[in-house]
């Protein structure tokens, strides 16, 4: 059989309302920019759905570039037949003779949906004129409606029918670009990328914020978060990275700030840092990798006293989780392997061995009062540099450099 659709199916989005046609042309949006290589394919949404039809195109890599893209609940490969209920006998049939060949499949049902009401015949007739048929012109094969090896699936819509068999999952989640844009905190760990993803399959659009130490830290860390950023566009569009120059904060507060504040006042540096691009971006929330209780910096205390210095929201979608959770995660979205690469970020430089675990607002503002951070926050805001990280493969990157 010539599977020449794909059906992709929402999940949330149903759930949407008015708003619904909105989710549903922003997920087109994002399909259509990630499969725009792939330039035989053509479109189409319906109520509920969105077909892709093939045109010649090898259907894996469709597939396994629509398993990534934020707002599918699943998809199926697809026959498209007219809406003739001999058409649709046929190709169940056909579906059924190549299943028993290649899997041995001994029992089946018919599952009709009649999604264009004004089709003559109803979804239970179907299911019994389309069996009927399939059982008839068929051996060794019997109905099980409770658990059958194959369940064919009709779905009857306005200009075609599509029949399909087994579901392939989808990333679930809602369309990237239909929730806002955040600003991520990409530290190069195996943290901040996790929230970056789980950010994104809110829907949200992301850009990132780095900061980096050099002659501290070197061009191979600096690399390591490029490529972090560069894994993540997987999910969603191309993503804007802050680099912001850290090294003169750090040595200022290693040398002014008492040793057991340096890092909770770094922490507030970098909100202070984050927020300001955030705002001349129209960026309305941050998001951390932050994880309840992991170091320091993330008890309680500590992020009620970091959280003062600004008004945006901060966005953390790892609070809960355990480091092995994180883990399972960055392994699953292909970012844990570049994460343990040993080059160091600035988190990890000018570490006190005494930060405080539960540090008081009004400690951290009396210490700051004899601080120029207004200066520092700025100079680095000034010399911060921005690339655009896109999904674009080097080579595909080099061709389009040259026209």
């Amino acid at each position: 059989m010539e599977y020449n659709h794909i059906l992709i199916r929402f999940g949330e989005l149903a759930l949407k309302g008015k708003n619904r046609s909105f989710f549903e042309k922003q997920l087109l949006q994002n399909m259509k920019f990630t499969l725009k290589g792939l330039s035989n394919l053509t479109f189409k949404r319906t109520y509920g759905r969105i077909v892709i039809e093939l045109n010649g195109e090898n259907h894996e890599p469709v597939m396994e570039k629509l398993s990534n893209i934020f707002g599918i609940h699943s998809f199926s490969l697809a026959l498209k037949v007219e809406n003739d209920v001999d058409e649709m006998k046929k190709a169940a049939l056909g579906i059924l003779k190549e299943q028993q060949a290649a899997e041995g499949i001994k029992t089946f049902k018919i599952t009709s949906k009649r999604a264009y009401k004004p089709f003559p015949i109803d979804s239970q007739q179907l299911n019994q004129m389309i069996g009927g048929y399939v059982l008839s012109q068929s051996e060794d094969i019997s109905v099980d409606v409770h658990n059958p090896d194959l369940d064919i699936r009709v779905e009857v819509r306005e200009t075609a029918t599509y029949l399909t068999f087994g579901q392939y999952p989808g990333a679930g989640g809602l369309p990237v670009g239909t929730g806002g844009k955040v600003l991520l905190m990409l530290s190069g760990g195996i943290d901040s990328p996790v929230a970056g993803y789980l950010t994104m399959k809110r829907g949200a659009r992301i850009e990132a914020v780095h900061f980096h130490s050099p002659p501290y830290t070197n061009e191979r860390a600096l690399q390591k978060v490029k490529d972090l950023a560069q894994t993540l566009t997987k999910y969603g569009s191309s993503i804007r990275l802050h680099l912001v120059p850290f090294t003169e904060i750090q040595q200022y507060l290693h040398k002014e700030a008492p040793s057991n504040y340096q890092m909770t006042l770094m922490r507030r540096m970098m909100l202070r840092i984050s927020e300001r691009i955030a705002r001349e971006r129209d960026i309305l929330a941050i998001a951390s990798g932050e994880s309840l209780g992991q170091v320091a910096s993330q008890t309680l205390h500590s992020m009620n006293t970091i959280n003062e210095v600004t008004n945006l929201p901060i966005i953390r979608p790892l609070i809960t989780m355990d480091k092995l959770e994180v883990i399972d995660i960055a392994k699953k979205i292909d970012t844990f392997e570049t994460s343990i690469l040993p080059f160091e970020d600035c988190c990890t430089i000018f570490l006190p061995s005494d930060s405080k675990t539960r540090p008081k607002r009004e400690h951290a503002n009396k210490f700051e009062k004899y601080l120029e951070f207004d200066k520092y926050v700025n100079d680095a805001v000034e010399r911060t540099e921005s690339v655009q990280i896109t999904s674009v493969s080097k080579a595909e990157k080099d061709m389009e450099d040259l026209f």
